[in-house]
C-alpha cells in the first residue's frame, strides 16, 4: 500500500528545487512542451493510475490513506501541507497530486471505429469542456474532440470538471476545427451540428441518429462560426419550450449526446 511505500520519508518542503521544477506545470506552455501535468485529488489520480499515465504521487503524511497500491514504477513522495498546496489549484487541497504523462491521442485514432464523438470547437471555458468530457462518458460516446482555441485537456479545472472521464475515454485535441469536422466525416460519423436555429429538431429524427454521429459544439458566448456549421450533414435545435434564451453549452451537450445514445441503445 501506498503507507508501506512511504518508508521513513521526509516530507518535502515547498522549497524544494524538484518541486518547484513540478510546480511550473500550473502553465499552459510548460505542460506542452513537456508533455506531463497534475492531477489533484483522489479522484483524478485514481482515474490516472487506471489508466497507467501516473509517474509518481505527491501526498501530504495525513492523506496517505487516499493513495491506492501503486504500480511498483510509480514513485511515492511525501510533502508538507505547504508544498501540497503549491502543487494543487484547490482552495482546500484533498492532499494528494499525481504527475502525469499526456493522455490525448491522435485525431485519427479517437475517429477510428467511432459510432458516438462530440466535438467542441474553440470552447473557451474549463468547466464546460470537462462536463462534455463528462458527460461524454456517461453517454457512451467513443471520443472527444478538443478543437480550434479549446481550453486546454489538462487545465485543472477541466480534469476537475470531468470528475475522472478525462482518462476514461479517448480524447484529441485538433487545433484546426475544419480538419476536425473533415476527418470526422471521413471516418463515416453523419456530422450534427447544435444550433438554436437548426432546421432539424433533436426529438423528432431518430432515423439521422440511428446513424455513427459526431456532434459539433460551438463556443459558449457566439456558437459555431458560419464557416464550420455548413460543414455538418445537419443543423440540430433543441427545442425550448418555455422563456429561457438558450440551454448552457454543458447542458446541451448532454441532451445531444444521450439523444444518439437511446437511439443507438434502442
Amino acid at each position: 500500500m501506498g503507507q508501506q511505500r512511504a518508508g521513513d520519508q521526509t516530507p518535502l518542503a515547498a522549497s524544494n528545487a524538484r518541486l518547484k521544477h513540478v510546480r511550473r506545470l500550473s502553465r499552459r506552455s510548460e505542460r506542452s512542451e513537456r508533455r506531463l501535468f497534475l492531477a489533484d485529488g483522489p479522484k483524478a489520480v485514481e482515474g490516472a493510475l487506471a489508466a497507467g499515465c501516473v509517474e509518481e504521487v505527491f501526498v501530504r503524511p495525513d492523506a496517505l490513506g487516499l493513495v491506492p497500491e501503486l504500480p511498483a514504477d510509480v514513485r511515492l513522495t511525501l510533502v508538507e501541507d505547504r508544498a501540497l498546496a503549491a502543487l494543487s489549484d484547490s482552495v482546500s487541497p484533498a492532499g494528494v497530486v499525481a504527475l502525469c504523462r499526456f493522455v490525448d491521442v491522435p485525431l485519427a485514432d479517437a475517429l477510428a471505429g467511432a459510432r458516438m464523438v462530440a466535438i467542441c470547437a474553440d470552447v473557451r471555458d474549463p468547466g464546460n469542456a470537462g462536463t462534455v468530457v463528462r458527460c461524454a462518458d456517461a453517454a457512451g460516446a467513443d471520443a472527444v474532440v478538443l478543437a480550434g482555441s479549446s481550453v486546454d485537456l489538462y487545465n485543472p479545472k477541466t480534469l476537475r470538471a470531468s470528475v475522472g472521464s478525462a482518462f476514461h475515454l479517448p480524447v484529441a485535441v485538433e487545433p484546426d476545427p475544419v480538419a476536425a469536422v473533415q476527418a470526422a466525416r471521413a471516418a463515416g460519423l453523419t456530422v450534427l451540428a447544435a444550433d438554436g436555429a437548426g432546421e432539424r429538431d433533436l426529438f423528432a429524427m431518430d432515423d439521422v441518429l440511428a446513424a455513427p454521429t459526431a456532434w459539433l459544439m460551438g463556443n459558449e458566448a457566439w456558437g459555431l462560426p458560419e464557416e464550420l456549421a455548413v460543414l455538418a450533414d445537419h443543423r440540430v435545435a433543441i427545442p425550448i419550450h418555455g422563456r429561457a434564451e438558450s440551454l448552457n453549452l454543458s447542458t446541451a451537450a448532454a441532451l445531444c449526446l444521450y439523444a444518439s445514445a437511446r437511439v443507438h441503445r434502442a
